[in-house]
């Protein structure tokens, strides 16, 4: 079972990286071709004279096809590329075939470990980048109009599969003792929903601040990478929505841990580096949730805050795993 969970993971990120392209393409080929209105002569009726020779009436038909309420040199609106829609249809269905192959990887190492694969940063890695991807078709089941945003998140995915493959491999081992407990799959479940959520959020809160940018007139590196995304305020909406749905999550989680540590270690709170970062990370995010709610706040600033929060959690899961010791250092790296 720990060899099929390996391959299915591998095919995982081949399908993640053919969506990649397969969205990189729509993004490439769905460029607005505008037609331009060329000017035109207003339509002009001449009158039969008396001593005329032309015995009828006449007119200029030049630009007889522009509409006559349309000033020259308008642009009309553009008609999406064909090729362009069906490289983004299969990249949508490349997605949903990865996240199928990484749910069976995840469920074929729990089967191989006899417990919830969530034992070490691999399997920690896996699961968030799962949650995050499944929480990413949902939103695109709702919305369509955002299945452009798809070509950051699958590099994201990408990314994190690769380096979890890479670098925090591990093979199936046992449940470190500490955490045989039933606290292990109420706390863990719950920091794990919240991450992926986090995880996804950060994706339309960075393309946020590009877009943002690109709208007010910025046409240097990054902002051009969000020519052709979303419109700004449509991602700005999204970023807030998930993060408003990941923070409760994550404070319930954060409070099972401290009754979990209070079951174990005889104290609810003691400042490990865990913790600790932990509590940064939630603290950070309590800030973005109560700016987006401050109208004085403009939208950019709040944005900015959440996306320092996603690196708190990022420091949380490979800088504290890998730099520090502690009484959370369950990495599984050596």
């Amino acid at each position: 079972m720990s060899a099929l969970s390996d391959q299915l993971v591998t095919f995982a990120i081949l399908a993640y990286l053919v969506a990649m392209i397969c969205h990189a393409v729509e993004y490439a080929l769905g460029n607005a071709r505008t037609r331009v209105v060329a000017a035109t002569p207003a339509r002009e009726l001449v009158g039969a004279g008396v001593g005329g020779s032309g015995g009828g009436t006449t007119g200029t038909d030049a630009g007889a096809d522009a509409p006559a309420d349309r000033p020259a040199g308008a642009k009309l609106p553009a008609r999406p590329s064909g090729r362009a829609r069906l490289a983004g249809r299969i990249a949508v269905v490349a997605t949903v075939v990865a996240a199928l192959l990484h749910l069976a990887g995840l469920v074929t190492r729990g089967i191989a470990a006899d417990r919830m694969p969530w034992g070490n940063m691999y399997e920690f890695v896996l699961t968030v980048s799962f949650i995050g991807v499944a929480g990413w078709l949902a939103v695109l089941w709702k919305r369509p109009s955002l299945r452009r945003l798809g070509l950051f998140l699958t590099l994201v995915m990408v990314l994190l599969l690769a380096t979890a493959e890479l670098v925090l491999y591990v093979p199936v081992v046992p449940l470190v003792p500490a955490l045989n407990s039933y606290w292990f799959v109420i706390h863990v479940s719950t920091v794990v929903f919240a991450s992926g959520l986090f995880l996804l959020g950060a994706v339309p809160a960075v393309t946020y601040l590009m877009r943002a940018g690109y709208e007010r007139g910025k046409r240097s590196f990054p902002y051009t990478l969000a020519k052709r995304m979303p419109a700004a305020e449509s991602l700005e909406r999204l970023t807030f929505v998930l993060h408003a749905f990941a923070f409760p999550v994550f404070t319930f989680a954060v409070i099972a841990g401290a009754i979990w540590a209070e079951a174990s270690w005889g104290r609810p709170w003691g400042w490990d580096p865990k913790e600790t970062w932990s509590f940064i990370s939630w603290v950070i995010y309590a800030g973005y949730l109560h700016a987006r709610a401050t109208p004085s706040v403009k939208r950019n600033v709040a944005t900015w805050i959440a996306v320092l929060g996603f690196l708190t959690m990022l420091m949380n899961l490979f800088g504290v795993n890998i730099f520090f010791e502690g009484l959370h250092s369950y990495g599984g790296l050596d």
